[in-house]
């Protein structure tokens, strides 16, 4: 019964999803929720505050557990490792305020679709729906299944027929009534927060409530100028922040606005054509592209026509992409897994532009809204941004660890003065405001503040450097990269492919090849045919644009596209795509060819395909293009050269990318609609035609950028969809294999009949040579890309079709095959992404580069995907390069690195200064005393701030560390660093102390602030005397205080240098001048306070004079702490080979899952396998099925 209760309270929410959440159902109760409210006047607020800060816990304090059908509160939870609670209250949409036609509040559905969640949500005969809004998208009660269901999306399970016969006539108006109330308006709407609720929910902030009440207890010590100097920089730091984010929303609202209101033509049922804001569109209306240039306002279907969009905004690649209609079949199958076909290439994705359109004969192109407002893609960009997802990181978590540390040691300090000040006969009130006083002195509350600094500071040097940023916290993961997947075409070689040549093919036999350029054109046949209009190229602004290689296949042949058949904005733009032969192509005996359909190219089925017509011939033929081992299958096998995988070989093994030609006379008859035509049936029996063969040069920056991974120890990977061969070869120009390694071929098959899955390991035939070759590790480290501590001299490759068994069946054997491979080939997005997370299991910190378009998954997965792209933000990754090559790589690592480092710096520092003003605080409060108004101010405003804003201006060092720096402030380095640095400070502060009281000079208390001429003596203050003008004052004044001051001020200048380390990962202390400048002026300005004779100084810091031997005593103490500090952080501390040494004494070995797969590798006396073939028992079938490959296959 307690489980059938449990089910009913809490479900989870969009499971499976990346936004999955745990949602749970909640009842307010009426004299909870009085104690409640009591609770909050009794507290002045505070317990409200807290529950602001807990949600959970108001939830839990004001209501009782109960099923999620009665809850009118729900707490969400999200279900990764940081388990974040959101309270949202149950809402109502009330149907009833719309004038419905008689029946309503019938049996009959609501919605004329009856398998939408509208009809199972609605509560009858009230009219009524539950709802909730979740991150800007909305949820409905579905009492059928006693779930909430996301609405302004259409239902997944829609066939593609019932697609065309449900939604192909429009919506009637009561209908699209009811959809705009339910799903809401069709608007990305980014609000511009008012600056008052900005400000309200900035001060509500831990950090600035901490602050506020540390004030508090300042200004009742009498410390007002101090507290009025920080009240002020808290002021200006709320002001700067609430502006900032303002700023953001502005521009961020500003970029989506203009696609809230678009016009368009909307297909009603009933009622015809009509002009409709696009803020009024909903799932299921049907509109018109009539051939203008759109910005599109909703994902939708594409019904009929085709047309060519722009994607940038999507995938950062400004390539026109061809969108054809979404086929009529009768398959029971769901809309987006009907066919093999991605079904991407039916949808419009909101926010890109459509460019071009091809209406049909039976009209102008239509489309069927699929999803609405922050459904969408481009909604789901805004949402990314609005709600960036937390970032898994030690740091963050090692700084809450570190306050509670320091807030354990205020707690000491705070019973310690309770005991001093009690033990005094003190007033109580005093007792308390001096403890929490010195509570307060040990937490500095900036702590966490000071974490983002460093970030800020780096993503303004990467803007400049033309590297945008959309997840800022993601900065300092990126300083922990050791491993970095590169896509190939376009990242790691030129973007544009050169034409090398053409292989044809004829009677089963290859001929002889026509390389480029050649004196000679190409002579007219199918493949000059093949080339001159298998692709997907269009004229834009008189201008032919579209996949790069596509363009050099086709200016190959010097034909050329007929203008007067690409108009540029009429209704019939697509509607004969004509090329000709140019005026320096070889003579044909065709006027032109029509391009009358396409079959576009998806990265899953790695081809495309073309109908075209020979002008003024009745005979439709169909042109192939794609991968040669999967055009090769379509091909009848007496077409295809028996010599055909030797001829292949032979181009990509020298780094040629190869693409295979096939062609078919189409048999259709007279007045045939070709856009109808079924794929699967057009794309059999094909003649293979020959290998068009281009070379992909690599980029010039991308050997260096790659030995200077190496040289860092970081990992290079490649993830590629080309052939296997190329990439091989592309990875031994490219550096990632040296000669002197063996590379092996891993091929895994799936199980046949009764033979079970298999595995082959062989030698790639170029490494034959060094199977003789010894297995140590290399003396010359450059002669292989490894990382630290790795001793192999062997690289695994495989394409995404192995990979795909043995994830399925040999998962036992990944890790030992993923810490050695180099090369994955022919690796489809859903795999890509698998193998990201695969390496991320190992404990990789993985970087990954890409184009963008076929990377998105991956780019999202990674720790850190950096996308070469126009476009500022995108979609498909955290960070955005418009440098298009690699060398965006190294220098994002380097100022992870620098910002990882200063942000370590800053929270050193503040930690320091919190004890050094702990330990001086504390010693003066032994004798009742403490620190003067103007002092603190010294040391807070004049020292402490400046240092904090200006530590993390040193810039990235330029050459990449061959080590990362720690990656968590609970490291022993760290952690020795501060214990050591406040063990200096106790000692000297201490000395100081004990050594003022053992002077002749000294009295307890003094009259006489300034010095006599001779500077050797001051008067005693009588023993019944009044020594001082005011209580207060008795306080400050003393010797005590007058020799703290100096050793505690100073004694920050001092830990600010030192913790201001440069090499290796940031430039020299002396190279960030503001820095350098402020520290040098800090100095100056504490020796003069401290060594000047002006009584106005002395009076107004309430210094007491002092003898100058003294003062040069304290000097030499400051002298030598410096030393011994220095010397600890930078010989001992911070000495990389020192820390191996220890770790080799006392045995510690890394934890890292790959470390301990390389450490257990290297004592296999049989790994690698090589030439062997093993086999899958039985019981392995059903061991593992990687949910992430599952879920993208269908992509």
């Amino acid at each position: 019964m307690e489980e059938e209760l449990w089910k009913d309270h809490c479900v989870l929410l969009n499971k499976d999803e990346e936004n999955e959440l745990e949602i749970c159902g909640y009842k307010t109760q009426g004299w909870q929720r009085v104690l409640c409210i009591a609770g909050y006047i009794f507290s002045c607020g505070a317990l409200l505050l807290l529950f602001y800060w807990k949600p959970e816990w108001d939830v839990w304090a004001n209501c009782i557990r109960c099923s999620l059908e009665e809850a009118d509160v729900v707490l969400l939870r999200t279900t990764d490792e940081f388990q974040r609670y959101t309270r949202k209250k149950v809402t109502w949409i009330d149907l009833s305020t719309l004038a419905l036609p008689v029946g309503s509040n019938s049996d009959d559905p609501l919605v004329a679709d009856k398998d939408s969640v509208i009809n199972r949500a609605v509560m009858k005969p009230q009219l009524k729906m539950r709802c909730i809004q979740v991150q800007k998208i909305r949820y409905i009660w579905d009492f059928s299944v006693k779930e909430f269901k996301k609405v302004g999306s259409l239902e997944d399970s829609n066939t593609c027929h019932s697609i065309h016969y449900k939604f192909g006539a429009g919506l009637t108006r009561e209908e699209q009534k009811i959809r705009q109330l339910v799903c809401g308006p069709n608007a990305i709407e980014v609000e511009i927060h008012p600056i008052w609720k900005l400000l309200f929910k900035e001060i509500l902030n831990p950090f600035y409530v901490f602050q506020a009440f540390t004030l508090i207890l300042w200004l009742i010590q009498g410390y007002t100028e101090y507290s009025v100097a920080i009240a002020i920089l808290s002021i200006v730091s709320v002001g700067l922040t609430v502006y900032d984010l303002r700023q953001q929303s502005t521009k961020l609202h500003d970029l989506v606005e203009e696609h809230n209101k678009v016009q368009v033509t909307v297909c009603m049922k009933s009622e015809g054509c009509k002009e409709l804001e696009s803020c009024y569109l909903v799932p299921r209306d049907m509109f018109l592209l009539d051939g203008k240039k759109l910005a599109l306002p909703c994902d939708a279907v594409l019904m009929d026509g085709s047309c060519i969009v722009n994607e940038g905004m999507l995938t950062g690649e400004s390539i026109p992409v061809t969108k054809t209609p979404l086929p009529l079949m009768e398959s029971p199958m769901p809309w987006k897994t009907h066919s093999i076909e991605d079904y991407r290439r039916h949808v419009l994705f909101c926010g890109t532009e459509v460019i071009q359109t091809k209406p049909t004969g039976r009209g102008p192109a239509r489309a069927v809204v699929l999803q609405t407002g922050f459904n969408t893609a481009k909604g789901d960009l805004v949402r990314s941004i609005l709600y960036p997802k937390p970032v898994n990181f030690k740091l963050y978590r090692d700084a809450f660890k570190f306050i509670v540390g320091l807030s354990v040691i205020g707690v000491f300090g705070l019973i310690y003065t309770v005991c001093v000040f009690t033990s005094h006969k003190m007033p109580v009130a005093e007792v308390v405001a001096r403890a929490l006083l010195l509570l307060t002195v040990a937490v500095p509350p900036a702590i966490l503040a000071a974490l983002t600094t460093g970030t800020v500071y780096a993503q303004r040097r990467l803007k400049k450097k033309k590297i945008f940023c959309i997840s800022p916290q993601r900065i300092n993961i990126c300083g922990q990269i050791n491993l970095v997947c590169f896509d190939k075409t376009g990242t790691l070689t030129e973007d544009g492919l050169d034409l090398w040549g053409v292989i044809p093919s004829e009677g089963g036999r290859f001929q002889k090849i026509h390389k480029f350029p050649s004196s000679t054109p190409l002579p007219w046949g199918p493949v000059c045919g093949a080339m001159a209009s298998c692709h997907s190229l269009v004229v834009l602004d008189k201008k032919i644009q579209g996949d790069p290689l596509d363009l050099k296949m086709f200016e190959g042949t010097h034909w050329e596209t007929d203008d007067s058949s690409t108009a540029q904005d009429g209704a019939d733009a697509l509607n004969s795509c004509i090329v000709r032969p140019g005026p320096k192509a070889s003579s044909a005996p065709v006027e032109g060819i029509a391009i009358l359909h396409q079959f576009p190219f998806s990265s899953g089925l790695q081809r495309m395909s073309v109908v075209s017509q020979k002008i003024g011939e009745e005979q439709y033929d169909l042109y192939m293009k794609g991968a040669p081992e999967i055009v090769s299958s379509f091909c009848r096998q007496e077409t295809v050269p028996a010599n055909f995988l030797k001829e292949l070989k032979t181009y990509t093994s020298q780094g040629f990318r190869v693409i295979a030609l096939a062609h078919k006379v189409l048999n259709l008859g007279e007045d045939v609609d070709v856009s109808n035509i079924e794929r699967e049936e057009a794309e059999s029996g094909l003649a293979f035609l020959g290998l068009l063969v281009m070379e992909n040069c690599l980029k010039q920056e991308t050997k260096p950028v790659l030995q200077e991974l190496a040289a860092a120890c970081i990992r290079s990977v490649m993830v590629t969809g080309d052939n296997l061969q190329t990439a091989i070869t592309v990875a031994r120009n490219a550096g990632m294999i040296h000669k002197g390694s063996k590379v092996i071929l891993v091929e895994a098959s799936e199980p046949e009949g009764s033979a079970p899955a298999s595995i082959a390991w062989r030698l790639a035939e170029d490494s034959k040579a060094n199977t003789a070759a010894p297995r140590e590790v290399c003396a010359n480290t450059e002669e292989k890309i490894t990382l630290e501590g790795e001793t192999c001299n062997y690289h695994f490759v495989m394409n995404g079709k192995s990979y795909q068994v043995i994830i399925k069946h040999f998962y036992n054997l990944l890790p030992k095959i993923l810490v050695n491979a180099t090369v994955f080939a022919r690796m489809s997005p859903g795999q890509k992404s698998s193998l990201i997370e695969e390496f991320q299991k190992l404990n990789y910190c993985v970087g990954m580069c890409g184009d963008g378009a076929n990377d998105c998954g991956a780019l999202k997965m990674a720790h850190a995907g950096i996308s070469l792209s126009e476009q500022e933000a995108s979609v498909a990754s955290p960070f955005t390069s418009q440098i298009h090559n690699i060398q965006c790589v190294p220098e994002l690592i380097r100022e992870g690195r620098a910002a990882l480092v200063g942000s370590f710096a800053v929270v050193k520092y503040l930690t320091l200064y919190g004890l050094i003003q702990f330990v001086g605080t504390a010693l003066l409060f032994w004798q009742l005393q403490i620190f003067g108004n103007r002092q603190y101010l010294m040391q807070d405003v004049v020292i402490t701030l400046l240092v904090c804003l200006t530590m993390s201006l040193t810039e990235a060092y330029p050459k990449l560390a061959p080590y990362r720096p720690p990656g968590q402030l609970i490291s022993p380095p760290l952690l020795l660093s501060i214990i050591l640095n406040v063990c200096f400070t106790i000692i000297m502060q201490t000395c100081g102390f004990l050594l003022v009281k053992q002077q002749p000079w000294y009295v307890a208390l003094a009259s006489q602030r300034h010095c006599s001429p001779g500077n050797q003596t001051v008067s005693p203050t009588s023993p019944g005397g009044n020594g001082t003008s005011s209580g207060a004052q008795s306080t400050v004044l003393s010797y005590e205080d007058t020799t703290l001051w100096p050793l505690s001020s100073i004694n920050c200048i001092i830990v600010a240098f030192v913790f201001s380390k440069g090499k290796p990962f940031r430039k020299p202390v002396y190279t960030n001048y503001v820095f350098s400048v402020l520290l040098a002026l800090q100095l100056a300005i504490c020796l003069f306070l401290f060594f000047t004779d002006i009584d106005a100084v002395y009076s107004g810091m309430q210094f007491l004079c002092t003898p100058v031997i003294w003062r040069v005593c304290i000097l030499l103490m400051l002298l030598v702490t410096f030393f011994v500090s220095f010397f600890t952080e930078d010989v001992v501390l911070q000495n990389k080979h020192l820390w191996l040494l220890i770790k080799a004494w006392f045995g510690y070995k890394s934890n890292s899952q790959y470390r301990k797969w390389q450490r257990m590798l290297q004592r296999d006396p049989n790994w690698p396998p090589v030439n062997t073939k093993d086999f899958a028992a039985k019981s392995m079938d059903e061991i593992y099925i990687n949910p992430t490959y599952e879920y993208s296959a269908e992509d």
